[in-house]
């Protein structure tokens, strides 16, 4: 077999410079369950590898356990079911990738998966290997499998890597300023304000109308003279926040109603608003703080664009490696 070549091996330390929690150690770290006993069948065929029915469900296992907690009925049998397709096509681009690497007849040193399992060991089973073997005997797996498991895990991470060169992609300066133009949003900090307030029901349809009106006109009075906003919001308030002097704490737009949202944001902090007449109440407001609600420049952007269009695009290139490979392959599900 050939011995690794020298980009093959570049994209080789990389993967194994990540950090290293696999995705089949997130079983391995499990709690043992006794689980019934399921005939295992085939779920697809793959230039003659045989992918089981079994292996979707041990991939499909995290999501569905989630989905189950979400999802009842009709819409849960429709979640698992792309759940367990994604994994499907999922597993099925693995294998594709696995053999694309057979057929360059490279080579893994077995070293790489030692000092790979080593690794595990130390950072998930404080370097205890007999903590970790027993741990693998609970869930049914050999150490064997284990070893394999991490061998194609290693291998499809460097095939990708070595398909996918992100060192030499591109993004033009007018693609990253289009961007920039059409996310704006994503480069602002949400806008919160820390707020009090005090509401006094108008009582509109009683005789008291006039009273609760008047009775709104002394309480902006005496924040008007200077008395202390939460004591006058604990005499006078009848909203929910009067125990607490009228605190909301910090919100965010849409916390409020549109016509108070409306003025509280454009308040300047410390400025007490006038009397808000909205729904059959009286409202006034106190800005304390404000935070958030700053766009960040182009030239501030410009790093996190890249990096996200390079990323867009490694992925696209890598869909069209995949393409390519599941173009020429016999794939059967069933």
């Amino acid at each position: 077999m050939k011995r690794i070549n020298r980009l093959f091996a570049v994209a080789l330390l990389a993967v194994c410079g990540l950090a290293l929690l696999p995705l089949c150690c997130a079983a391995f770290a499990a709690e043992p369950q006794a689980t019934p006993q399921i005939v295992d069948g085939i779920a697809a065929v793959v230039n003659g590898d045989i992918i089981t029915l079994s292996q979707v469900r041990e991939l499909s296992a995290p999501r569905e356990k989630v989905l189950r907690s979400q999802y009842t009925g009709a819409e849960l049998e429709k979640q698992l079911k792309a759940t367990r397709e994604l994994a499907l096509k999922d597993l099925i681009d693995r294998r594709l990738v696995i053999q694309a690497f057979k057929k360059e007849k490279y080579e893994i040193p077995d070293h790489f998966v030692e000092e790979r399992m080593h690794e595990i060991i130390r950072e998930n089973f404080g370097g205890d290997r007999n903590t970790f073997i027993k741990t693998l005997e609970a869930q049914e797996y050999t150490l064997g499998e284990f070893k394999q498991k991490e061998m194609e895990s290693i291998i499809v991470q460097a095939m990708r890597g070595k398909n996918v060169k992100k060192e030499n992609m591109v993004v033009p300066p007018p693609k990253i300023e289009e961007y920039y133009k059409q996310h704006r949003n994503e480069f602002t900090s949400k806008e919160r304000i820390k707020l009090r307030l005090i509401m006094v029901p108008s009582r509109a349809d009683t005789a008291n109308a006039a009273a609760q009106r008047a009775l709104a006109e002394e309480v902006l009075g005496q924040l008007a003279g200077g008395a202390d906003f939460a004591q006058v919001a604990q005499t006078y308030s009848a909203d929910s926040s009067r125990d607490l002097g009228g605190d909301w704490g910090w919100i965010e737009r849409k916390t409020l109603a549109a016509p108070l949202e409306k003025i509280a944001f454009n308040m300047p902090v410390g400025r007490i608003s006038n009397i808000i007449e909205y729904g059959g109440n009286y409202y006034i407001l106190k800005v304390e703080a404000k935070e958030g609600g700053v766009t960040r420049s182009l030239a501030e952007a410009r790093p996190d664009i890249e990096k996200k269009l390079i990323q867009e695009q490694a992925h696209d290139i890598q869909e069209r490696w995949l393409a390519g490979l599941r173009a020429k392959a016999y794939i059967r599900t069933f």
